[in-house]
């Protein structure tokens, strides 16, 4: 999965938010998981603190500067200097007093989610999702459309038709965005998904960050969907819960991510996790390429073949009785397909849980967790561990969410290696 690629000259105008610092979209770690941020007090080391500061703010806040001065290892003295900025720059604010305490109750502070803006692009080969993202991760504003093989030129001229609006409807300008995101499958031209038109191996040739860096003019961050849907789980969903975990994202094909330690894996070549191209046992005794077997377009497939035409999400809990029964055969022979996998999965990996989340209705995904789970506890007595199998917090957006994070960690947050460092306390 490739490194996040920038384009765009346009940085914040922020008081030492210079753009040097990217970031894996590390999680949020709190006190309560027994770690402390690394801050440092060498001199010219503000930008890096101010990172660490702002980031520990929006993890904790409200928190005091007292505490921020525990947590990041900083001197009360440095931190007061850096939330002074922070304040000045208006990427923080206070948020009252600690009562109760004796003496001048010190203030709290919390990150101002109107500081900064992002944009996170999901593009697919069945949809296309925008998003506007604030700085404390709420979505100010959405906009989707089904499109099956959108080529190049009709994601580009969506965009630009879309972005306008999506700013108007969140209520902000286009001065106040920090970047765009882009979460975008690996290979998309490669998959060969059902009904996948010729003209779509286009995309091998695209520079991608290239059909969003000319309606606005900010830094462009591409990721693979699956690392981005994982980066976002890491941030707001059960990344809180769990530091390791492996992410399974069903959408028109098959992705993985992979999180061990509160950091996102991506192997030497960049291509961990990849899932989909692997193979499983597709219900007629042959082996198949998973992404051909667990995805909505193979879902899809097999309802077709049996007269019902389905070509979105909503489609599926619209289905009859008949149609909701093909559902529930599909998630059996998914659930087959990907057992050897799983098991693989927890004796190399070891995870502290296996996260599913993507286009799927929720029941859907529900009900091929709880399948996984069953089949895989006949196995518990004979590995050394089985991760449960959980629906993921986010889910259908996940990629655009994680993809419109991808400008807050390069340009205002600290690299996760230089973030965290275990508490010997």
């Amino acid at each position: 999965m490739p490194q996040a690629a920038a384009q765009g000259s346009t940085a914040p105008t922020a008081k030492n938010m210079a753009d040097t610092h990217p970031s894996d979209g590390s999680p949020e770690e709190g006190r309560d998981a027994g770690m402390t941020l690394s801050g440092t007090n060498l001199e010219r080391a503000g930008d890096h603190n101010q990172r660490v500061t702002l980031h520990a703010i929006r993890v904790n806040g409200p928190i005091t500067r007292s505490d921020l001065a525990d947590i990041t290892g900083l001197t009360p003295p440095a931190i007061a200097n850096i939330t002074k900025r922070l304040l000045q720059d208006n990427l923080i604010r206070e948020a009252g007093r600690v009562r109760g305490a004796r003496g001048q109750p010190p203030i709290k502070l919390v990150i101002n989610p109107d500081s900064w803006f992002s944009i996170g692009v999901n593009v697919d080969r069945d949809h296309i999702t925008l998003v506007v993202l604030d700085f404390q991760g709420t979505v100010r504003a959405r906009s989707a459309r089904e499109i099956a093989f959108a080529l190049p030129a009709t994601v580009a001229t969506f965009f630009q038709r879309s972005v306008g609006h999506l700013l108007d409807k969140a209520g902000i300008g286009a001065a106040q965005l920090v970047g765009i995101g882009v979460a975008f499958p690996d290979d998309i031209q490669r998959a060969a998904l059902p009904e996948q038109p010729e003209e779509y191996s286009a995309w091998g040739s695209v520079a991608v960050e290239q059909l969003f860096s000319q309606s606005l003019q900010v830094p462009v961050y591409v990721e693979n969907d699956a690392a981005a849907a994982a980066m976002g789980e890491m941030q707001f969903g059960r990344g809180h819960q769990y530091r390791s975990f492996f992410y399974i994202l069903i959408t028109a094909a098959l992705g993985g991510g992979l999180v061990i330690d509160g950091n996102y894996f991506r192997g030497a070549n960049g291509r961990s996790a990849e899932l989909g191209w692997l193979r499983g046992h597709d219900g007629f005794s042959s082996t198949r390429q998973l992404q051909n077997i667990v995805s909505l377009s193979a879902l899809y497939s097999r309802l077709a073949r049996r007269g019902y035409r389905v070509s979105s999400p909503r489609g599926l809990t619209r289905l009859d009785e008949g149609g909701r029964r093909l559902v529930s055969e599909w998630v059996e022979i998914s659930v087959e397909a990907l057992l050897e996998t799983l098991l693989a999965i927890n004796c190399l990996i070891n995870p502290q849980a296996v996260l599913i989340g993507g286009r799927l209705p929720a029941s859907v995904i529900e009900d091929l967790a709880r399948r996984l789970n069953e089949r895989l506890q006949p196995y518990a007595a004979t590995m050394p561990a089985i991760a449960p199998v959980e629906k993921a917090v986010m889910s259908d957006d996940a990629p655009a969410v994680g993809a419109a994070i991808l400008p807050f960690t390069h340009r205002l947050l600290p690299t996760r290696s230089a973030l965290m460092k275990v508490s010997q306390g």
